[in-house]
């Protein structure tokens, strides 16, 4: 019964450990910013795949809630080290809570996929990683359209054409890391 206690206690500490360190590396990945226009290129599309892929489904969706709520209290989570309501109702903000909407879409996918997470095929991975990506297109577009009163073209080439290979190029990287760490672990 002892041993049943520590292995609970050390799954829930390392749960933990992996949720912080995602946040962290979701918070890096953001201050890592060129400037490219109304949405600026960051590291995150890399960070959020990595970790929808490599953590389990609950500690994704808690690591990419933490981060936006962190962020959403104003310390300095988004990109360019900044923080607050005010950027997620800007007009990049939808590309932020579309993380977590996406991550749900993605990991809703996944739970259907035959074979547990190990055993997962790349064919899967690459799915999840796209539906991802395209619920997090969808919601930053919208949004750039409603607050940059934008139309609907030109905010698809300001915020998502110019990013559509860098961001096949991150998610081949994310996948490729992820299934690593998951084969590791």
């Amino acid at each position: 019964m002892q041993q049943l206690a520590n292995k609970t206690h050390h799954s829930q500490t390392q749960s933990v450990a992996f949720c912080g360190l995602s946040v962290a590396l979701m918070a890096v990945s953001a201050w890592i910013t060129v400037p490219f226009g109304p949405v600026p290129f960051t590291l995150q599309t890399f960070v959020m795949v990595f970790a929808l892929l490599a953590l389990q489904p609950k500690e994704a969706l808690a690591s990419i809630g933490i981060y936006i709520a962190m962020g959403a209290l104003g310390l300095p989570m988004f990109s360019a080290m900044r923080g607050g309501i005010g950027v997620l109702a800007g007009p990049t903000g939808g590309f932020i809570w579309g993380f977590l909407l996406g991550a749900a879409v993605a990991l809703a996918y996944l739970r259907v996929a035959p074979g547990s997470p190990k055993e997962r095929s790349l064919v899967h991975d690459a799915v999840a990683a796209v539906i991802f990506l395209l619920v997090c297109y969808v919601c930053g577009w919208v949004q750039l359209m409603l607050v940059a009163n934008m139309g609907p073209a030109a905010a698809f080439l300001a915020a998502i054409a110019p990013f559509i290979i860098i961001d096949a190029l991150k998610l081949a990287a994310a996948i490729a890391v992820a299934r690593a760490v998951r084969t590791a672990l």
